[in-house]
């Protein structure tokens, strides 16, 4: 028992590792809760999604997803900066609208349809960059043999969703109470800072050029 709980402490750690460091689609999912709770709650759970998806890929291959993604990751970043890229430049421009900026930006930048296009939406924008994969399967290696046997891994796995998942929840959930609380002109100019940040980001993405 005490070695399941230490495996599934070691997930969590992992799991919150990768999560809490906010990133360009940290930035998008807290614009996402200050504009719609709903959305924003498919959005998290799509996030911790596919950290739990990369976590098992790696715990499964290990070596093998680390020696794959180091020969095409500059490629890889590449795609995902231009991702980045387009959905910060459509943002900033849809903020030219200062009071009505709140609640059109998003929809603009990244497209309206409900919880499931959200979800979808943000599982491709995670899946799209390698770092979460490469932390995976640099960390997934380290352990070695105590993640080779598929109990441990499971509950290795385990970890890392339920760590993320409540970690992207609160997330928007805070996301949500401040945006609530804050004028039309005040979100607006979140929104083009949060979008600024995604532009930078997608530059830090893409550097340096293969």
């Amino acid at each position: 028992m005490s070695e399941t709980w230490t495996t599934a402490v070691a997930g969590a750690a992992a799991g919150l590792g990768v999560a809490m460091p906010l990133g360009a689609v940290g930035v998008l999912l807290i614009q996402e809760g200050m504009r719609e709770r709903r959305g924003a709650v498919a959005a998290a759970a799509a996030v911790a999604v596919v950290d739990m998806a990369y976590a098992a890929v790696a715990t499964a291959l290990g070596p093998l997803v680390a020696s794959v993604l180091s020969g095409v990751e500059a490629w890889v970043r590449l795609v995902s900066a231009a991702v980045l890229m387009v959905i910060a430049v459509r943002g900033l421009w849809a903020s030219r609208r200062a009071v009505d900026a709140a609640a059109t930006t998003a929809t603009t930048a990244a497209g309206s349809g409900g919880a499931v296009r959200t979800f979808t939406r943000f599982a491709a924008l995670t899946l799209v960059n390698p770092t979460t994969a490469l932390y995976f399967a640099a960390l997934t290696t380290a352990q070695g043999a105590a993640l080779s046997g598929g109990t441990a891994g499971a509950v290795f796995v385990a970890g890392v969703f339920a760590a993320s998942f409540v970690w992207q929840q609160v997330l928007v959930a805070v996301s949500g109470f401040a945006g609530s609380r804050i004028g039309a002109r005040a979100r607006a100019w979140t929104f083009r800072v949060g979008y600024g940040l995604v532009a930078v980001y997608a530059v830090k993405v893409a550097l340096p050029l293969p």
